[in-house]
């Protein structure tokens, strides 16, 4: 049996690639079907995401089993091999076993360290699990990689920086304000960036969420998502002095926020401050606002030299967890290693519980028919210690006549002799 990790990513393949080989909710259960029915496959995970579509396997080593594999994969996905073969990468043993774990704890992702790859590894495994059979090894596998994930997460700083675009404005948020759970946000737009945004100050608790956006209908769609309220960009000039923290992201041409509106808030606000984080190209807020007492502006420049600084925290923090992942890889293939005396033990005891078992009841026959028990203890001893010792003591004398020092010290070792 091997483990076998093989597929393509963001680094070996463009999108329009990717997105051919890409399984889907709706076909996983019929392609796992049709994997699991090739012959050398003893079980298999598929994971599928955006950015890499992988199968993780216990197979039966043969020969053209890359081939196979590869067959398999294109035909399912109705692809020649060479239009795939250039972008495919394939990790044996060790090795995938470790690519599995730095995937799960976000050391192969295309942003360094995101966190949302381990609970698409957990689902794509428990995709597999149900209703189909996974081999002892790689069920071990996957659970020591979130154990391995979570060793990373807890014991180095790779998640600790925020390296999106919605995640450092929040986390700038939260770098002003003591607690969000005291202050109004009004988000300006619906796109994308801003549902990340909605997302991550709803987990914060913030007080209010007011979101603006030409489209009321899509708006209407992620308030009712994070409990916000929605309100026209007509409405913003009314409604700005309720918000402590303004975020926008919207493809406008012309600003939306002017100094006007700015002055007039504050006003109203009697100069509480105010934090403007546009995040928007073109500006959504007029950079003069950067001016004015009490209003703290931030565009998306000074946005993305935090990225870059919480990137480097994050390069440095995954020396750390690489050295956590060769540390559990190693642990985890000498637990591998040693399943395959698992039978081979299973095996020899049985066969010293059948000498046992039988000698018992030779003596236990000689009791009831009347014969010395201490005659009848000393036989069962003596036939007991010729019978466990008789093959060992056969292969030492031939490793001795074959003059194999190795296997004779080998067979010293295994019987306890020093």
């Amino acid at each position: 049996m091997t483990l076998l990790a093989l597929g393509i990513n963001h680094k070996t393949a463009p999108v329009a690639l990717r997105e051919r080989v890409t399984f889907t909710p709706d076909t996983l259960d019929e392609a796992l079907n049709s994997l699991l029915a090739q012959p050398m496959v003893q079980g298999g995970v598929v994971l599928s995401t955006c950015n890499r579509t992988e199968l993780y396997l216990s197979v039966e080593q043969q020969e053209n089993l890359q081939e196979q594999l590869v067959r398999w994969l294109c035909d399912y996905h109705q692809l020649g091999e060479e239009e795939v073969r250039n972008s495919l990468y394939w990790h044996h043993g060790n090795d995938a076993v470790s690519h599995l774990m730095r995937v799960a704890s976000g050391l192969d992702s295309l942003v360094l360290g995101e966190p949302q790859i381990l609970g698409q590894v957990k689902k794509a495994f428990s995709d597999s699990q149900r209703g189909h059979s996974l081999s002892s090894e790689l069920e071990r596998m996957f659970q020591k990689s979130f154990s391995v994930a979570k060793r990373v997460r807890t014991e180095t700083d790779i998640g600790a920086s925020a390296v999106s675009v919605a995640f450092a404005a929040c986390t700038l948020a939260r770098q002003i304000f003591e607690s969000l759970s005291t202050v109004n946000v009004l988000l300006v737009g619906a796109g994308e960036t801003i549902e990340l945004v909605a997302r991550h100050l709803r987990e914060h608790n913030v007080k209010k969420l007011m979101i603006a956006n030409r489209t009321r209908e899509r708006a209407q769609v992620l308030a009712d998502e994070v409990n916000a309220e929605v309100i026209a960009l007509a409405d913003i000039d009314a409604r700005l002095a309720e918000a402590d923290i303004i975020i926008s992201s919207t493809a406008s041409p012309l600003p939306i926020i002017g100094k006007g509106m700015v002055e007039r808030a504050l006003k109203a606000r009697r100069n509480q401050p105010m934090l403007l984080v546009d995040i928007a190209v073109p500006r959504d807020v007029e950079p003069e606002v950067g001016k004015l007492p009490n209003a703290y502006l931030y565009s998306v420049d000074d946005l993305q030299n935090i990225i870059e600084k919480n990137m480097a925290q994050r390069k440095a923090a995954a020396v750390q967890a690489e050295t956590i992942v060769v540390q559990e890889s190693s642990e985890f293939m000498s637990w591998l290693r040693a399943q395959s005396a698992v039978s081979t033990i299973r095996e020899y005891r049985s066969q010293a519980e059948q000498v046992r078992s039988e000698l018992e009841e030779r003596a236990l026959a000689a009791l009831q028919q009347g014969a010395d028990p201490q005659q009848v203890m000393r036989d069962l001893a003596h036939k007991l210690t010729n019978r466990l010792i008789h093959a060992p003591t056969k292969s030492l004398q031939q490793a001795a006549r074959d003059g194999d020092g190795e296997r004779l010290q080998i067979l010293r070792d295994s019987l306890g002799l020093e």
